[in-house]
């Protein structure tokens, strides 16, 4: 018998989980701490590295005080965060600003400037992120924070993701060469790869902008999978945290890649991690090039396999914007439309309500809803959006398919599924196969497996996950259901090619209106 602690950094919480290797999660303390937005720049959201680590001490303490487990008892800890979440250092590693968090998208610019050079240059990098650069990633944010801080320049010693800093900070860190810097993190954000030696050549990154000369001898560490230690839980944070000093601590990783381990994916699966956004996640034997996925990374999610990333940059927050729009929520929006069924609304929805992140890579698009009449309701919309989501992801699985990543069962994991009944259905008859839903929350369970690890605890992944992960409950599509939404996809499919790319072909869509209202019409009349 053995008991780790499993943290996972959210967007606005920490939760920090005790769990023993043979009775499962003992119990759990969470803290939040305060995102920073601007009424006046929409693409603003930052956060302190110090009201992280504050929350960090009051979860860890309330989570020993729930589960009536003792600090010493605990042999280790591992953690994930959100990402791109990024923090300029000096060389003592004090942050020179808050976190650019993963939704802060203040260097779209600079993503499209990084986006055109790689291309301009024939930067293979760029290939194996989707083609496109992102506002969310590493290279962007820093140069934003580059251009926009020039009196800190000086005292730039390096940048770190969220897992990074936090590991850093526990294991007492100071030397550069030292740091830890995941693989997961750096290979899905920073376009790192072995392939190419790492990170991408400094020449392209100068010709991006001359701020960034020198850069890529900064991002400096020991990059490695988390399957390898960061170091081990110094002095000063063990007291902070209630924990024995010298535990071990292993490389960190993304809140969304320990998930999918959490909710036991294994070859052949992928995992729809649903929550304000999605992230789609799957772990392939193979390395191969995935046009327009975000990355196709070794050892990001399974330290022994290429792991794979997609997703939609918006999901339960266009359901909240939804419902906050009508003046409710989004839970007791969802409770009328328990009884809708595929393409009854007569309502399309592109959900580019923050950009597309997968498989158009262009954070410029919009949301969109086509068919609106007279009499459509909140919740009308509110289910169109979610048939949008659900469509939108069919779009990227079918991507994944063609680039040669199995897919044999797929797992919705995240917080919504579990409390959302109607958006399994709709994914199960949209995507035409059984939905998966773990039984129990799976949230830091992944960075309990990995804990495990570095505690010798289990050997592997698969065996860790054998013990730990909970049972999965089915949900089957309905094939009357599945039908209608193969029919609508179809219309989905031409909308989502033609109005997302500036460069497409023509596409005859003078007949998709109609073609929505009479589908919806049959649905109703119950002649589907």
């Amino acid at each position: 018998m053995s008991i780790v602690a499993g943290v996972d950094f959210g967007t606005l919480s920490v939760r920090v989980s005790l769990v023993d290797s043979e009775r499962g999660r003992l119990g759990s303390g969470t803290a939040d701490y305060p995102l920073h937005r601007k009424k006046d720049d929409p693409d603003h959201a930052t956060q302190s590295h110090d009201d992280q680590m504050r929350a960090l001490g009051l979860a860890t303490r309330a989570a020993l005080a729930n589960s009536g487990v003792r600090g010493d008892q605990v042999e280790a800890i591992a953690l994930d965060t959100t990402g791109s979440s990024v923090i300029p250092v000096d060389e003592n590693l004090e942050p020179l600003n808050d976190y650019y968090l993963w939704c802060d998208h203040r260097s779209w610019r600079e993503a499209l400037l990084i986006t055109e050079t790689a291309h301009k240059l024939g930067v293979e990098a760029i290939d194996w992120c989707g083609g496109a650069y992102s506002s969310e990633w590493g290279f962007s944010k820093l140069l934003h924070w580059l251009r926009h801080n020039p009196d800190k320049r000086s005292r730039f010693a390096t940048a770190l993701e969220n897992c990074d800093m936090v590991a850093a900070t526990l294991c007492g860190i100071r030397d550069l060469d030292a740091l830890p810097r995941s693989v997961c993190a750096m290979g899905h954000k920073w376009m790192w790869n072995p392939k190419w030696d790492g990170l991408p050549p400094q020449d392209f990154l100068t010709a991006v902008d001359p701020v960034l000369d020198g850069v890529r001898a900064k991002i400096k560490g020991r990059y490695a999978t988390s399957d390898q230690l960061a170091g081990h839980l110094a002095p000063e944070w063990a007291e902070k945290l209630g924990l024995r000093a010298g535990i071990p601590i292993p490389v960190g990783a993304f809140d969304a890649h320990w998930d999918a381990i959490g909710a036991n994916c294994r070859v052949g699966d992928v995992v729809n991690v649903v929550g304000t956004s999605t992230c789609i996640i799957a772990a392939s034997p193979e390395t191969r090039l995935i046009r327009g996925v975000c990355g196709v990374v070794p050892g990001s999610v399974h330290p022994a396999m290429t792991g794979v990333e997609a997703g939609l940059s918006a999901t339960g927050d266009i359901f909240d914007a939804i419902a906050r729009r009508a003046g409710t929520s989004a839970g007791e929006l969802s409770a009328g439309i328990a009884h809708y069924k595929a393409g009854q609304t007569g309502l399309l929805r592109l959900t580019w309500d923050n950009g597309d992140r997968t498989v158009l890579v262009n954070p410029e698009l919009g949301g969109a809803t086509f068919g609106w009449k007279l009499t459509h309701t909140a919740t009308d919309e509110l289910f169109a959006a979610i048939e949008g989501t659900a469509f939108h992801t069919r779009i990227i699985l079918e991507r994944m398919e063609q680039g040669g990543t199995p897919i044999h069962r797929i797992i919705n994991g995240g917080g919504i599924p579990r409390k959302n009944e109607v958006l399994n259905r709709v994914y199960a008859n949209v995507l035409n196969k059984p939905v998966l839903v773990p039984e129990s929350d799976v949230t830091s369970l992944g960075s309990a497996i990995f804990a495990f690890l570095a505690a010798g605890t289990f050997k592997t992944v698969e065996q860790a996950q054998d013990a730990l992960c909970p049972k999965f409950r089915t949900i089957e599509p309905d094939p009357a259901e599945a039908h209608i939404s193969a029919e609508v996809f179809e219309l989905y499919s031409k909308l989502y090619f033609s109005f997302g790319q500036a460069s497409s072909e023509p596409v005859a869509v003078g007949a998709i209106l109609p073609r929505l209202r009479e589908i919806g019409e049959r649905v109703r009349s119950g002649k589907a």
